[in-house]
Order: structure tokens, then C-alpha cells, then sequence
């Protein structure tokens, strides 16, 4: 009979950052990492605690950001256990869809990334004659607490998140003004379909629900507001002439500039 190896063995002390940077091979972390942690009750002497790997897998998945699929999974099952099926049936009834992407297999993918980090458990398992396995799904009180943290801090931490838009923005620069002012027209055609739609929804929605659960709606629609705004005005500025530029003659001037850095940086 083979005898198991043994867990490598670590002190708590250590912080997850530098445990990430600990090389695979490392069975104890560097001397100047150690860090008294608990006194001994007995002695009085403070020693450092120790955590298998295994625990240390574990910690990494719980320092992990969560994603809003994740955030979302958590959101549902912290209202009660339920099976994916019934998570995907929500969101489409309660309008989430339209922050979510539901690409298929992205939940599927959140659940099990949840279930690795320990946030969430399977609480039954079952069958019903021919019909595939159906798993319900619980929350942990690690799930708790790393949710209610998570949602507290999406909502006081601003973060610049992605935008096409954005990046069309930096690179308009590229098309001719005359060019411009007519998409951004059509972006403005399509934004004004958008905000109609999303009012009448809105207010049929109001009808039947507290706002408080169409609070995101509302937020989406001020968002698109604002947007075709702006947008509107930067079409007019261009066509009356306020707003104008010569691509060819930016490129000359940043290449002259860059000439212009090249010669002084080659003088003695």
C-alpha cells in the first residue's frame, strides 16, 4: 500500500497576493513571508497558523471579482433554491435580459464557478421519469456575504466600463465631418426608436410592479436620454461648422511633432 502524500502546508499570515506568487513547487513560502498570526495558549508564544493547499484554492476563488452573471446567480438564489431552468425563466420574465447577454451555456458557467469558490451547494438532486436530472441549487453564507459585499461596493465604486461608442468617439477623427454628422444622424434616428420603446415599456410595466424592481429600466432609460442628447448636439455642432477638422492636415502636424521630439533627442 502506497502511502498519500501530504498537503503542502502554509501559514495563514501570508497574504493570497504573495501565496499567487509563490512558485508551484514552494512547499513553505519564503522566510521573509512568515508572520506570527495566533498565540499558543498553553506557552504564550506566537506561532504562525498553517492552512492546507487545497484551503489555499479555496481562499483564491473567494478573493475572485465576481461577474454579473455571477452576481446574478447569487441575486436569484438569494431568494430562494432553484434549479437553472427556473433562473433562466426569471430573467426573462423580470426584463433582466436586457443587462444580461444570455448566451447559452454563460450561466451554466456561472454556477459552476460558484460552486468551486464554495458561494453556492447543491441542495437536491432528482428525476422525473425521462426528463433530464434537475439540480437546485442553494446559497452558502459565504455566498451571502460575498454577494451583499459585492453589490455594496458596484454601487459606490464608479468604473469605466467598455463602450463602442467610446472608441468610435476617439477614432471620429478619421471620417470626414460632412460623413460624420450623417451617421451620428442615424444614431440619433435609432436612439429616439430606442427611448419610445423603452418609455411605453416602462409604463406598462409600472402598472403591474413596484419601481423599485424596474429601477435598472429607469436608469437605462435616463442613460439613453442623455446619450441622444448629447449625440443631437454634436450633429449640429458639425453641420453648422462649430465643430470641424482636416484629418490630412492633424497627420502633418502630429509628424512634424514627432520629427520635432527625434532631432532633440539626437543632439549631444
Amino acid at each position: 500500500m502506497v502511502a498519500s502524500r501530504p498537503q503542502a502546508q502554509v501559514p495563514l499570515s501570508v497574504s493570497l497576493l504573495r501565496l499567487r506568487n509563490m512558485n508551484s513547487g514552494d512547499l513553505l513560502p519564503r522566510p521573509q513571508l512568515l508572520q506570527p498570526a495566533k498565540a499558543d495558549e498553553r506557552s504564550g508564544k506566537v506561532c504562525p497558523r498553517i492552512f492546507s493547499s487545497c484551503d489555499i484554492v479555496h481562499m483564491s476563488y473567494m478573493t475572485w471579482e465576481l461577474g454579473i452573471w455571477d452576481v446574478a446567480v447569487l441575486a436569484f438564489l438569494h431568494e430562494a433554491p432553484m434549479h437553472p431552468y427556473q433562473m433562466q425563466r426569471l430573467l426573462r420574465l423580470r426584463h433582466k435580459d436586457e443587462i444580461l447577454a444570455l448566451k447559452r451555456g454563460s450561466l451554466y458557467h456561472a454556477i459552476a464557478r460558484l460552486l468551486r469558490a464554495g458561494l453556492i451547494a447543491v441542495r437536491t438532486t432528482s428525476r422525473e421519469g425521462k426528463r433530464p436530472e434537475r439540480t437546485i441549487y442553494r446559497i452558502t453564507p459565504a455566498g451571502v456575504t460575498k454577494f451583499m459585499n459585492t453589490i455594496r461596493s458596484m454601487v459606490i465604486v464608479p468604473r469605466r466600463e467598455s463602450s463602442e461608442f467610446l472608441a468610435a468617439m476617439s477614432f471620429l477623427v478619421h471620417l470626414d465631418p460632412e460623413e460624420a454628422a450623417e451617421r451620428l444622424k442615424e444614431r440619433v434616428q435609432r436612439l429616439q426608436a430606442e427611448v419610445e420603446q423603452l418609455t411605453a415599456r416602462l409604463a406598462s410595466a409600472s402598472l403591474h410592479v413596484a419601481r423599485i424592481n424596474l429601477i435598472e429600466s429607469d436608469y437605462l432609460l435616463t442613460m439613453r436620454k442623455a446619450e441622444l442628447g448629447w449625440v443631437n448636439r454634436l450633429e449640429k455642432e458639425i453641420r453648422s461648422g462649430k465643430l470641424d477638422w482636416d484629418l490630412k492636415a492633424i497627420l502633418r502636424k502630429a509628424a512634424a511633432s514627432r520629427n520635432e521630439t527625434d532631432n532633440r533627442r539626437k543632439k549631444p
